[in-house]
């Protein structure tokens, strides 16, 4: 089997890099060592870095279209190997990243002052979006039951039978518990919708990475108006290139996406180094994508073993999906705040505190795992000292 190095660190200091260059922005102080936004510090797949090497070499970068069969014949043969799923290369989409579709689609099927659902605690661009277009946000909060996530079927419906309830905002995998929802719920879900004549966008840019139970793509679920929205930023580490697809289901709204994406916005041209990027990943990133995700689940673990050696009353396990270790520090009793400032003011550390996510994140931490062991041991150390600062 073809090796795939996890282990070298590649310095990211210097490359305009969010986690690493601008971590002062979101935690108010510089050079801390980062565990932040979603993304990895592993250079992506092989097959892609050679796809985009010989693109570029051919050197001339004019407009190009994403509607070919190239782009949606990787896609189709993705979901058919990855998730069993047939899918209609007619109904698919493109945009520059999943929230710009969120966001054009909660236009498109929303008033200003109508309300959005979405399972809390949530990710925080959630939140941003739907109230950056006016629109209010209705939690539905998820419960922790012997450590599995679970929504509150008869809750959820008396929130979606609300009249200004519009739209469900779906996170599939869910970030940042790392729920995996089972076919039946969203099933359930499905049912629901269609009954209070709610639309469905559901995010499933996390769909890969999934360690227990399986992804069910909402395609297979859907009724009525909906929209599978996700991308291969996360799976192979390409969120700068931009770039994400999504299946509409009805024609109808269809067209008006993308009338608003060509005719509003003019974003007639995708950028063609993603459309590259992600026909070599779906065609050919299988076997690399395989390795880091056993790179993955063996780093979750280890924020297990030494979480639980160092405080066995938290007993913590790994989520289902994600690489995004969504931790429960509440048996512990600490002050969010002051836990915060002991992580950068005294271990030089940046991690996303639970409240960024809602309420219902408060005494929890989201700690990104996509790195090399050896950082990830840094940071694991410098939070068991943090905490034990506090005590």
């Amino acid at each position: 089997m073809t090796q795939f190095d996890f282990a070298t660190p590649v310095d990211r200091h210097g490359t305009w890099c969010t986690q690493w260059d601008y971590v002062a922005d979101r935690f108010g102080a510089p050079d801390l060592l980062p565990f932040t936004i979603s993304d990895m510090d592993f250079p992506t797949a092989p097959c892609v870095l050679a796809a985009l090497t010989q693109r570029l070499a051919h050197g001339v970068l004019g407009y190009s279209r994403w509607n070919n069969s190239d782009f949606s014949g990787a896609i189709a043969h993705w979901y058919q190997t990855r998730f069993a799923t047939l899918v209609d290369p007619a109904t698919l989409v493109y945009g520059p990243s999943v929230i710009y579709m969120v966001s054009r689609l909660i236009c498109q099927w929303s008033q200003p002052g109508d309300e959005v659902l979405i399972h809390t605690p949530a990710y925080d661009a959630f939140y941003k979006t739907i109230e950056g277009n006016g629109r209010r946000v209705i939690a539905q909060p998820l419960t922790c039951e012997n450590g599995d996530w679970r929504c509150d079927m008869a809750s959820l419906e008396a929130a979606l039978a609300r009249p200004a309830c519009k739209i469900l905002l779906l996170c599939s995998p869910h970030n940042p518990t790392g729920h995996v929802w089972h076919r039946a719920e969203l099933e359930q879900m499905a049912s629901l919708c269609e009954r209070h004549d709610v639309r469905v966008i559901s995010d499933e840019i996390h769909m890969d990475m999934v360690w227990r139970g399986t992804h069910t793509p909402w395609s297979a679920v859907g009724r009525g108006n909906w929209a599978l929205l996700t991308s291969a930023s996360k799976s192979f580490n390409i969120p700068a290139l931009t770039g994400a697809y999504g299946f509409i289901h009805d024609a109808g709204a269809r067209d008006a996406y993308l009338t608003t994406l060509k005719g509003q916005d003019g974003l007639s041209s995708p950028a063609v180094l993603a459309l590259v990027a992600h026909i070599a990943a779906y065609q050919e990133g299988a076997p690399w994508l395989e390795a880091l995700r056993n790179y993955l689940m063996a780093n979750l673990q280890y924020v297990a073993d030494s979480l639980n050696g160092a405080f066995a009353q938290l007993n913590w396990q790994p989520p289902a999906a994600t690489y995004l270790a969504w931790i429960d520090l509440r048996p512990l009793g600490l002050d969010d705040a002051a836990l915060q400032q002991a992580l950068i003011a005294q271990q030089k550390v940046a991690i996303m505190p639970g409240y960024t996510y809602g309420a219902e994140g408060k005494g929890f931490l989201r700690l990104n795992v996509g790195c090399p062991r050896v950082k990830l041991e840094q940071g694991v150390a410098r939070l068991i000292a943090a905490i034990r600062s506090l005590n």
